[in-house]
């Protein structure tokens, strides 16, 4: 089975050291969620029950760890939910990594629901923000390291 850039991005995050990912499953990150599953052993994923929620854990445990906090959510309104717990995270100078999903490439700009522009969302709470449209291999490695 070909690897995945989901696949690189789960062990990318277990060489950074990360133990704990919280977040709630969605269409926008099925990819993630099977190469989490797949990796249990190595990275455990904390299910909440609000995005909001996952992002204020993920801020917690970088303050009471030291470690990299990460938290996940799917495309659209889940990314935006992530935003007081990103604000919370940048306030107190705390180390966060927020991972999203995002519809499909034909669904782009056509306002759907799901269309939320997170570069622009993020841009005041982020140091580094990046969206990849079209994740290979190759092109994710090269955006983790």
């Amino acid at each position: 089975m070909a690897t995945t850039a989901a696949d690189l991005l789960v062990d990318t995050l277990c060489d950074w050291g990360v133990e704990v990912v919280l977040g709630l499953p969605g269409d926008g990150i099925n990819g993630i969620m099977e190469a989490l599953r797949t990796r249990q052993e190595r990275i455990r994923f904390i299910q909440v029950r609000h995005e909001e929620s996952a992002a204020f854990m993920a801020c917690g445990y970088a303050k009471f760890t030291g470690k990299l906090g990460v938290c996940l959510a799917t495309s659209g309104p889940g990314g935006l939910h992530l935003l007081n717990g990103l604000y919370d995270a940048k306030l107190d100078g705390q180390p966060l990594l927020a991972i999203t999903g995002h519809q499909d490439h034909d669904l782009i700009d056509t306002h759907a629901q799901q269309d939320v522009d997170l570069d622009r969302v993020f841009a005041d709470v982020a140091d580094y923000n990046y969206m990849e449209y079209d994740p290979k291999p190759g092109q994710a490695r090269a955006v983790l390291l």
